[in-house]
């Protein structure tokens, strides 16, 4: 999935991988096989790619032993992944234990309403993990035009639905004139 984001956030800076290669003093034989996935970068090759498209470093080293499979490529889960921004905490709420049975999340979120009722009550927390493919019906959390959101993910012919486990809440179905992003996958 790395190389898949590389590939995509270089074409999106109009970069070739000409230029990419000379910028990161990196072999473009070896950046070629990054970005068809069949290498990892090194950490310090991760950070200097990052540093020649100028986004952070961070967003990109959370997808690093991410895969994507034929479904999330039928979604294009490439283009719902956020590689230049950060979630942003309006609340501190300290430190809670992390179970040992998820070692992968990256941040535990209150909930703040019960769209997810019975799977989680409001006031409860769920742990995240960052910029993590989701397959149908895993729950995510995900930015949708601007708010922050808790829902089970759902495909139907490659359309995107976000939907409470709450029967009161309607689907969402996400459009291309959305602002969508995944956040990452919420670990059960």
């Amino acid at each position: 999935m790395i190389g898949d984001m590389i590939a995509k956030v270089r074409k999106e800076k109009g970069m070739s991988k000409t230029e990419l290669a000379r910028l990161t003093e990196i072999n473009i034989g070896h950046l070629t096989h990054i970005e068809k996935g069949e290498r990892n970068p090194s950490h310090k090759a991760l950070k200097n790619i990052c540093r020649a498209l100028d986004i952070p470093y961070q967003q990109l080293m959370y997808t690093y032993d991410k895969s994507i499979n034929e479904e999330q490529e039928g979604y294009n889960v490439i283009d719902h992944i956020a590689y230049n921004k950060v979630l942003a905490v309006d609340n501190i709420g300290g430190f809670i234990d992390c179970p040992s049975s998820i070692p992968s999340s990256s941040i535990a979120i209150k909930l703040q309403d019960d769209a997810m009722q019975p799977s989680f009550a409001k006031g409860a927390y769920v742990f995240v993990e960052f910029n993590s493919p989701l397959e149908n019906k895993n729950i995510g959390v995900f930015s949708y035009n601007e708010k922050i959101i808790v829902r089970r993910f759902v495909t139907k012919k490659g359309k995107i639905f976000l939907r409470a486990d709450n029967k009161k809440y309607d689907d969402i179905a996400v459009s291309d004139d959305d602002s969508f992003y995944i956040i990452g996958k919420v670990c059960v």
